[in-house]
């Protein structure tokens, strides 16, 4: 069984519509939205959910007002400016507190406990492009990088109940602990970007990322048209760091007109040329994974 991660090194490029392309594609495969900040590949494969599970995230701080004396305490040395005044009262906002538990050594009623939030939950369901793990975060939760863990054990446990031969993982943009934690032990790393200023910037901190856990990552080059010029930027870039542009994908309204129509662009257009790249990439990654 393989794992295979798609990334981004930023928000918008497209990876999202590609990997439920390369689903669709795709034979004998387990899908692991691991996007967890900001799941939405369940909205184009429209997965029937088979089990629902609690997970829990962080600690958050609450007052017992029972014992709370206002004294002002746990105000004046919160770093998180979670800690305000509302009319008479102490308040702890939810959304600020960061969990640090400084609130809770310094009040000196004891008033201040801290509780496990269960606000969010991952999910095992089947698309109709086989079995897929995902889940969604609670607004201002943290532990992103141990929730992505929870997805990817999940969708390993089916690929190997069922003798699935691949895992692709929908991986987060950019460079933090949820994208380290979806790229860690995986045969391949694909990283889709576009031609940008911004998108050559944070592919080279991506490519830098992937290096540094010994894994080659590959390119998908999205929307490669519209700016030929950094199109041409980015190819000078990966030829000087030995790195494979796998595809060049042109820009196309399809991509926008399959997702309107929860559709991917595979089925949406069976006959496109846009079908044709994206088989053509499942195909090498097959050649990767050999």
């Amino acid at each position: 069984m393989k794992q295979i991660t798609i990334i981004s090194g930023k928000g918008g490029t497209g990876k999202t519509s590609i990997i439920a392309a390369l689903a669709s594609v795709a034979e004998n495969a387990v899908i692991a939205d691991c996007d967890v900040d900001a799941a939405d590949l369940f909205l184009v494969l429209k997965p029937q959910i088979l089990f629902e599970n609690k997970y829990l995230g962080g600690k958050t701080a609450v007052i017992d007002y029972s014992k709370c004396t206002n004294c002002g305490i746990c105000k004046d040395l919160c770093r998180f400016d979670a800690i305000n005044t509302i009319g008479d009262r102490i308040t702890i906002s939810e959304f600020s507190c960061d969990g640090c538990e400084l609130c809770k050594r310094v009040c000196p009623e004891d008033a201040i406990s801290m509780i496990q939030s269960d606000s969010s939950r991952w999910f095992i369901s089947d698309s109709r492009f086989g079995p897929m793990v995902y889940a969604r975060l609670g607004i201002a939760e943290d532990n992103s990088g141990k929730l992505v863990t929870v997805v990817r054990e999940e969708a390993k446990k089916i690929a190997k109940a069922k003798n699935r031969d691949f895992v692709i993982i929908d991986g987060p943009p950019g460079i933090g602990c949820p994208v380290i934690a979806s790229i860690t032990g995986v045969d391949i790393a694909i990283i889709v970007t576009e031609p940008t200023q911004s998108g050559l910037h944070d592919l080279k901190r991506v490519v830098e990322l992937v290096n540094n856990f010994s894994i080659k990552p590959l390119i998908i080059l999205n929307k490669f048209d519209l700016n030929k010029e950094m199109t041409e930027v980015i190819e000078k870039y990966c030829k000087k760091n030995d790195i494979e542009i796998i595809a060049w994908i042109p820009f196309n309204r399809i991509f926008v007109d399959a997702m309107v129509n929860q559709q991917t662009i595979v089925e949406y257009n069976k006959f496109s040329e846009l079908t044709n790249i994206i088989q053509s990439i499942w195909n090498k990654i097959q050649k990767y994974t050999v």
